[in-house]
């Protein structure tokens, strides 16, 4: 959980970044931010802040802003029920992102998982996202990302998004954010 003021510092810092960027959001969109610290008290290690542009039920449309050297913890999004999990592509727009999946480990990778949660990172398999790569995932693959020293801003498109069904290999996780009242 974060209080309202880590809720605002966080948001503010996101959108710096998307203006350092050029990429230019609605005050609508703004306030719609969604800053996760994935239920562990650690926004600046794991954590994502979030802006989903759109989320029918055939398509979605997401900002993920990251600062320096923060991780998206590993995780899957499956099937549920008769519904495919969400197939998804990361395009970074600025700073580098480190993606992790399953496949042949990468020898040195550059990125750690943070401290206290290595056992909860198992695929290892390194693709790093410059500004115009991307990288497409199929449903139900395991993945992480964590970005570079300069933070980073990645566009995600996918089918429609069921975060609240996503499955994290660290059973301490909470997807859903929780921001104390004021």
């Amino acid at each position: 959980m974060i209080d309202h003021l880590q809720y605002q510092k966080a948001v503010e810092r996101a959108e710096a970044m998307l203006k350092q960027a050029g990429i230019v959001i609605t005050a609508a969109e703004r306030e719609r931010f969604e800053v996760a610290d994935f239920g562990l008290g650690e926004l600046e290690k794991t954590g994502l802040q979030i802006i989903t542009y759109i989320n029918t039920e055939r398509c979605c449309a997401k900002e993920i802003i990251m600062f320096p050297h923060q991780t998206c913890p590993e995780h899957r999004h499956p099937t549920v029920g008769t519904t495919l999990g969400k197939e998804e592509t990361f395009r970074c727009r600025w700073g580098k992102v480190y993606l992790y999946v399953s496949g042949e480990a990468t020898k040195t990778p550059t990125c750690h998982p943070p401290k206290r949660s290595e056992s909860h990172y198992t695929v290892w398999k390194e693709i790093c996202l410059k500004p115009g790569d991307q990288y497409t995932l199929v449903p139900d693959t395991l993945h992480w990302f964590q970005s570079g020293p300069e933070g980073a801003i990645v566009s995600e498109f996918s089918t429609r998004s069921t975060d609240e069904a996503d499955f994290f290999t660290d059973p301490r996780i909470q997807r859903m954010p929780v921001v104390a009242k004021e």
